[in-house]
């Protein structure tokens, strides 16, 4: 069950050098500037505080964090699917976000990402 009135968020899990969280501040705050101009409504960055290591499953396993590493979720909200699939493209070639001018300050090849309808709004 999808309702269009709900938002869509696109969500992210990704383990951080702990050296870098400053660097991963500011290449977030210029990030979300970025995805609110092309019609985000909301970006929320969080660096763990009580992300505890799982026996089958967790998230530090999930994104193979390292000991000097910390866990962050984070997600977009958007207004729609059609909002978000209008602008990702947008956002991804905006010349603010490449590499060189805003590099990742982890490897993002251990970056989990999504996007998820809401079903439950409250």
């Amino acid at each position: 069950m999808n309702n269009n009135a709900y938002p869509y968020v696109d969500g992210f899990v990704a383990a951080v050098p702990n050296a870098n969280k400053a660097e991963f501040i500011e290449h977030a705050r210029a990030a979300a500037v970025v995805f609110k101009e092309y019609g985000a409504l909301r970006v929320m960055e969080c660096w763990g505080d009580d992300v505890p290591d799982g026996e089958v499953t967790s998230f530090p396993m999930a994104v193979k964090r390292k000991d000097d590493e910390t866990v962050i979720f984070s997600w977009i909200e958007w207004p729609s699917r059609a909002v978000r699939d209008e602008s990702m493209p947008k956002v991804m070639q905006d010349a603010r976000l490449q590499m060189d001018a805003n590099p990742m300050p982890f490897d993002g090849k251990r970056l989990i990402y999504g996007g998820f309808a809401s079903i439950i709004n409250e």
